[in-house]
C-alpha cells in the first residue's frame, strides 16, 4: 500500500499510510534537509513493512529547503529553536496518535531528522517508543536529565561522513546510553547518504523490537 494524503487537519503537513500488519511499530518517519513528507515513505516500506508511516514535513525553511530546526551553520544548531521544534513535533506526534489510532511510533531519521529525534528523546522521551537515528549528531550541548531505560536506540554512522564527526556520534551514543537507553552503535565504511547497510541494519534492528 503506498502512502496516501493526509485526511485531518493537523498541526503538520504530512503523509499517512495506515497499518496492514497491526503487530509490527508505527514508525515516525524524519527526513533530511531539503526532504519532504514523501522522502523516507520507500525507506519506511523497505524496513517495516506492514508498519503505519507517519511522516511529517519539517516546518524550517533554509533557502526554501524544509528542515526541522534552525541551524547557525553547518553542524552549528541554534539550541533554542531545536528545543521548541522537538516539543512541538512531540505535541504533533500525540495528535496523530488520537486522530490516527497509533501506538506511540518508533522515530526513524536521516540526518536532520535523526537530530531533531534525539533532541525528542532528550526532552520528551515519552513521545516515541524508540529511534533509529541515520547519520545523527549531538542536538543539545547541555544534555537534559532524562531517564531513558530500556528505550532502544539504533545509531548508524558514516565513518567518511564529512557532516558528522565520528567523536560526536560517539559521545551522543554515550548520553543516551548513560540516560538508561539501550543503545547499538555502528560505524559503517561509508558517508553521508543511505546506504543499502542501513537497510539490512534497520531492517533487522526492527524486526527485533
Amino acid at each position: 500500500m503506498t502512502a496516501t494524503p493526509t485526511t485531518k487537519e493537523l498541526s503538520f503537513i504530512h503523509r499517512i499510510k495506515p497499518a496492514s500488519e497491526p503487530n509490527r511499530p508505527p514508525l515516525l518517519l524524519l527526513h533530511g534537509t531539503g526532504g519532504n513528507e514523501d522522502d523516507l515513505i520507500p525507506f519506511g516500506n523497505m524496513i517495516s513493512p506492514g508498519s503505519a508511516l507517519l511522516s511529517p514535513r519539517g516546518k524550517v525553511l533554509e533557502g526554501g529547503m524544509p528542515r526541522f530546526f534552525r541551524r547557525l551553520a553547518e553542524g552549528v544548531f541554534d539550541e533554542e529553536d531545536v528545543r521548541r521544534r522537538a516539543i512541538e513535533l512531540a505535541d504533533f506526534i500525540a495528535e496523530a496518535r488520537e486522530a490516527y489510532g497509533l501506538a506511540a511510533p518508533v522515530a526513524v531519521g536521516f540526518s536532520n531528522g535523526a537530530n531533531i529525534a534525539a533532541a525528542m528523546l532528550q526532552l520528551r522521551p515519552e513521545a516515541l517508543a524508540g529511534a533509529a537515528l541515520i547519520r545523527a549528531m549531538v542536538p543539545l550541548q547541555d544534555s537534559p536529565a532524562v531517564d531513558l531505560t530500556e528505550k532502544p536506540v539504533l545509531i548508524l554512522s558514516g565513518a567518511s561522513d564529512p557532516i558528522v564527526p565520528a567523536d560526536n556520534a560517539k559521545r551522543l551514543a554515550s548520553i543516551l546510553s548513560t540516560a538508561g537507553a539501550v543503545v547499538e552503535h555502528r560505524m559503517l565504511p561509508t558517508g553521508h547518504s543511505i546506504s543499502k547497510t542501513d537497510v539490512g541494519l534497520t531492517t533487522a534492528w526492527l524486526d527485533q523490537l
